[in-house]
């Protein structure tokens, strides 16, 4: 006889199939610009200051990078929507004394790849594949952001569709044409 109330692993657990890939998709972005602000003065409250001015000219900020470039000094680098540099560079000049840095550049010759998915604070290795992925084809990263659903890098612009396919390829992801597009700042 039989108990009609006790459930085997089968029925808790059904099989569900194998387990979805943790990257799930690859997107870029054309339509970035990188800003690097040298000889900020390393002191409590400049990056706020800067962001602050940026902010206030309308200007989203996005990928962000700090250093200490000598002692007292520091390089901020950060990338904004190209259609936004104008405003960038007026803010800077502008505020040059408030801010107190030595120079400013931005490289309008970037792009920005990132892959995206589900559960990847808990997988080891996919940052390592991720970069791997692109020294292999030879792409120079320019900065790296991370979060727990996205892995991004900034690259050369004239390298970014060959980063793309570097990414799906060893993702598992390969598509004849890049799928993902992103238009940063547009709310597209």
């Amino acid at each position: 006889m039989s108990d009609n109330n006790s459930k085997s692993m089968g029925d808790l657990f059904p099989d569900l199939g194998p387990e979805a890939p943790v990257i799930s998709g690859v997107a870029h972005d054309r339509s970035e610009a990188l800003a690097t602000v040298r000889g900020v003065p390393n002191e409590p409250g400049m990056a706020a200051k800067v962001f602050t001015e940026l902010a206030t000219a309308g200007v989203n900020v996005d990928m962000i990078v700090q250093a200490g470039a000598s002692v007292g000094t520091a390089e901020i680098s950060f990338t904004v929507p190209e259609s936004t540099v104008k405003e960038v560079e007026n803010v800077l000049i502008d505020k040059h004394d408030e801010l107190g840095y030595k120079s400013f550049d931005i490289n309008r010759s970037v792009g920005k790849v990132a892959v995206v998915g589900v559960g990847m604070k808990t997988h080891s290795g996919l940052a390592a594949k991720f970069f791997t992925a692109l020294s292999d084809k030879g792409i120079n990263v320019l900065m790296i952001s991370t979060s727990e659903i996205r892995i991004a890098a900034l690259v050369p612009l004239d390298q970014l569709d060959d980063a793309v396919r570097a990414l799906h390829t060893a993702y598992g992801l390969d598509a004849d044409q890049v799928e993902a597009v992103v238009y940063g700042g547009t709310g597209r």
